[in-house]
């Protein structure tokens, strides 16, 4: 006894239908009929594109232990409905073990820091690989990517300290550069306003010198009789008071001392008072 029955298919998807245990047909989207026991609706594959996430953990070339995740996005092809569907038992499965075979042929010929600059050609690789054989099991590779590479904690402790010293070097020797560069300009400074200054003691001296000259031509002139080295006594001597004024009103100055020795005695007196002072 035969019996007809319906059934429907969501878009992006279509049935598979055998007739006495062998393919028969593909079923559209929409409402169908097969006589049972007959025909026979087997499954349905859908035509949208799928995901698989898979987790690799393998070693660099310098015996770093990382575990990589590559997202593989995959189709099946509408043309080749009968091998997708009979094909393989598990695409997934066989997905997952290509992407194994080629991440651990490839990623331990590289060192760690090469991995992170080879990721779109390890994806490239791992997409080729994949396309090539699941188009004859009627599936499309669409993309395949690298989403994650993560070494071991104590590797990423030390890669970030390697990065942190890099930086603080870098650092310490822009400071030492800004610190040299100060000190050029503050020697340049100093430079610069000691010769000012000597251009100025020189100036003052000249015009002291032009103000002695003046006056003993005049007090030569006015009084009579008197020499130059008259003059120039009296000068001296007026310097020599002006200067012990100046020096005994100094707030830091209690007590000066004025040689004023006839004989050995006196210089003996007064170097035994300086140095009892002095204590």
């Amino acid at each position: 006894m035969c019996i007809p029955c319906c059934f429907t298919v969501s878009t992006s998807e279509v049935g598979v239908v055998e007739t006495w245990g062998k393919y028969s047909r593909v079923a559209s989207p929409g409402l169908g009929c097969v006589i049972w026991p007959m025909d026979n609706l087997v499954g349905r594959l859908s035509f949208r594109v799928q995901q698989i996430n898979v987790k690799v953990e393998t070693k660099t070339l310098d015996n770093v232990f990382l575990t990589a995740v590559v997202s593989v996005q995959y189709q099946v092809l509408r043309e080749k409905v009968y091998e997708a569907f009979y094909a393989l038992t598990n695409p997934q499965q066989q997905i997952t073990a290509h992407v194994y075979d080629v991440m651990r042929s490839q990623l331990p010929t590289l060192e760690l820091d090469e991995v992170f600059e080879a990721k779109e050609d390890l994806a490239l690789a791992v997409k080729n690989a994949l396309a090539k054989t699941m188009a004859g099991y009627g599936y499309q590779i669409l993309q395949a990517l690298i989403t994650d590479l993560d070494p071991d904690q104590r590797v990423k402790n030390a890669m970030n300290e390697i990065n942190s010293s890099k930086r603080l070097k870098y650092a310490v020797a822009e400071r030492a550069e800004g610190d040299k560069i100060l000190q050029v300009k503050s020697a340049e400074a100093e430079a610069e306003s000691k010769y000012l200054s000597g251009v100025g003691v020189a100036k003052q001296r000249k015009a002291i010198v032009d103000g002695l000259r003046t006056s003993i031509v005049d007090f030569s002139d006015n009084v009579k009789g008197a020499s130059s080295k008259d003059v120039m006594d009296l000068l001296l001597l007026t310097q020599y008071f002006d200067m012990i004024r100046d020096v005994g009103s100094a707030p830091h100055c209690k007590t000066t001392f004025v040689p004023s020795s006839k004989s050995f005695g006196d210089d003996l007196r007064n170097s035994q008072i300086q140095a009892e002072f002095a204590k």
